[in-house]
Formats: C-alpha cells, sequence, structure tokens
C-alpha cells in the first residue's frame, strides 16, 4: 500500500552499529541546536524548529523523542502531548489549542500528536463531519506554510509499525505489569479498524506533504534503526536548511 507498504529499512543493521550511529547523530544535533539556540557560533538565534510526531499506537514515537531530546538542555526543549479536545477546547477552532506550544526563534518543540488527528482519528471515529475532516487538509497546509514562511523548520514523521509486530507489543504490554498503562481498550478497538485508518493515513501523506513540510515515514518494526533514523534526518533537515540561510557558525 502507498507510503506505508515501503517503510521499510534499508538495510539490515546491526545493534552496535545502530547504537553507534544514535550517539553520532545525538552529538550532531547537540551542535546544531546549540547552533540554532545562539549559545554557540556567532551568538544569533536560528529559525525554530518544531519536530512533529504521529504514528500507530505502540510504534515506538516515546521512545524516538526519548533519544531526539536526550543530549539536549531540557531548558532549550519544549515536549507537547496532546489527546483528545477537552470541552473548553471543541469551542474553538482545532487549530487553535496549537498555537501556545509552537516555538519562536532559537526555541524547540517536539510534538507528541498534533493537529492531524483531525484527519484521522477524527475522521475515523466519527469525532469530526465529512466536511470538517475534508477541509482540514487545505487548512493543515495553509496553517504549515504559515509556520514555514515565517522561517520555522517543520519536520515531520509518520511512526510506521506492521500489523504483526503490534500485536506482538501489545501482547507484550498486556503481560508486562509495569507496562499495561500503556495499553487501553481504545487501543485495541483502532486495532479493529487498522483498514481504515491505513485509508486514512495515506490520503493525509498525500494530500498535506509539501516542499517546507515533507512527511518522513520511518519503519518501526526494528526500533533501534527507528530511533537513529529520526535523530539523522532531523540533523538533516536543519543543515539543509542552515545551508540555504547561510552558516551561523
Amino acid at each position: 500500500m502507498g507510503h506505508l507498504g515501503s517503510a521499510k529499512p534499508p538495510s539490515e543493521i546491526s545493534k552496535k552499529k545502530a547504537e553507534a550511529r544514535l550517539t553520532a547523530a545525538q552529538e550532531r544535533l547537540l551542535r546544531l541546536r546549540l547552533l540554532l539556540g545562539g549559545q554557540i557560533g556567532p551568538k544569533k538565534i536560528g529559525p525554530p524548529l518544531c519536530v512533529l510526531f504521529e504514528g500507530w499506537d505502540a510504534s515506538g514515537k516515546g521512545g524516538a523523542i526519548k533519544r531526539l531530546v536526550a543530549p539536549l538542555d531540557p531548558r532549550h526543549v519544549r515536549v507537547a502531548q496532546f489527546a483528545a479536545p477537552t470541552y473548553d477546547e471543541k469551542r474553538h477552532h482545532f487549530l487553535q489549542r496549537f498555537w501556545h506550544v509552537l516555538p519562536g526563534y532559537g526555541g524547540m518543540t517536539v510534538l507528541d500528536r498534533s493537529w492531524y488527528g483531525r484527519v484521522l482519528v477524527e475522521r475515523v471515529e466519527g469525532f469530526a463531519t465529512r466536511d470538517q475532516w475534508k477541509r482540514a487538509y487545505d487548512e493543515i497546509k495553509e496553517f504549515e506554510r504559515t509556520l514555514t514562511a515565517e522561517g520555522m523548520i517543520l519536520v515531520k514523521f509518520w511512526m510506521h509499525v506492521s500489523d504483526q509486530e503490534q500485536l506482538r507489543r501489545f501482547e507484550d504490554r498486556a503481560n508486562d505489569p509495569l507496562r499495561t498503562w500503556k495499553l487501553t481498550e481504545e487501543d485495541w478497538r483502532n486495532r479493529d479498524k487498522r483498514e481504515a485508518y491505513e485509508r486514512a493515513i495515506e490520503e493525509m501523506l498525500e494530500r498535506t506533504d509539501q516542499p517546507r513540510a515533507r512527511w518522513h515515514v520511518v519503519p518501526g518494526d526494528d526500533k533501534a534503526y527507528a530511533r537513529l533514523a529520526v535523530v539523522e534526518q532531523v540533523c538533516h533537515v536543519i543543515e539543509k536548511r542552515l545551508a540555504k540561510l547561510g552558516p551561523l557558525s
């Protein structure tokens, strides 16, 4: 199937090599983050950085985010998690609740789920009307164009995991007393609707991929590979953008 069908690691990589590459990428990211924050180099703050994560339940978003922010000073990065909107949030346009966490120049925010809920869970579960979620594709694209035109570096990840691997992880969580809290009845219900979610994901990837807001589909069955792929990709996008803007060091 489309984008998801091609979500496979390019080659087998040993755990030792994956850890070495991850460490190197984290050091690379730390330097880039200090540059953007104006802490090293010419001491000029760079563009805001926003890294957005969407993905299947148990796809490894949390582990990837943990490795992404691990080398960074926690005072210089914000991790924001979004679940279902509250009653008061539903009184506003669906994008309103995300504005207050977005980074300014020199800042960095990591989003654990995002405005794409409108065209995923809200679409599949019927929480948004057909008119609302169909209209949302253009609203999201304009929103992201506004952010990137203002200078934001926006990196979007879809963490993909196969049906079989997701089931294995669900069962592992169910049998681990310290991780059962991660598994809910809603997670099991979502598995029953996987085909509907796959259709929604494919349309999302197709319709909201744009030049300054590309989707990066990360194959997550191999956790070690997925984690290094995320950190390396963030570094690559930052470096590419800085090359256009001119070096900060």
